[in-house]
């Protein structure tokens, strides 16, 4: 049999390669898992904030309706229905009104962490997650649409 000699400087090399390869795919295993998580908890925040919206946006202002006026939301009874539903859910939101002399739309904005899995093993913990919600109060048809 003949005998193949190693260079002794190569010895070893292969698991430098190996070690390099296995952390560059963790990496990039890490990165799939934890944004298609923080995905998620985007989609999760944008329901609530649109929920919270939609619970707000259902207290009218009936003494208004009552005078004429027209529809328009109860801001008081709005934001307090809104953060109870949020409340409800363990998470936190700006509640208020774009235009503040416009009491026809409610926004809820909501924003949350999402705490990484494999991330964390390079100091990234959580990802920045933020949901927004919007009711806007339309009565009868507003405008003819053809198609």
């Amino acid at each position: 049999m003949h005998e193949q000699r190693v260079n002794r400087r190569d010895r070893g090399s292969i698991s430098v390669m190996v070690a390099v390869t296995a952390v560059s795919l963790v990496a990039v295993v890490g990165l799939v898992l934890d944004c298609g998580g923080r995905l998620r908890a985007v989609e999760r925040a944008d329901a609530l904030a649109q929920e919270a919206a939609r619970a707000g946006g259902q207290q009218l202002d009936i003494d208004a309706l009552r005078a004429g006026q027209g529809y328009r939301f109860d801001r008081a009874a709005a934001e307090r229905t809104a953060t109870a539903y949020l409340r409800g859910h363990g998470i936190k939101g700006a509640i208020g009104f774009p235009r503040p002399d416009d009491l026809q739309t409610f926004s809820v904005t909501v924003e949350t962490d999402y705490p990484t899995a494999l991330l964390g093993l390079v100091g990234i913990t959580t990802l920045p997650v933020q949901g927004h919600g919007k009711a806007t109060l339309v009565h009868g048809i507003t405008e003819g649409k053809t198609g």
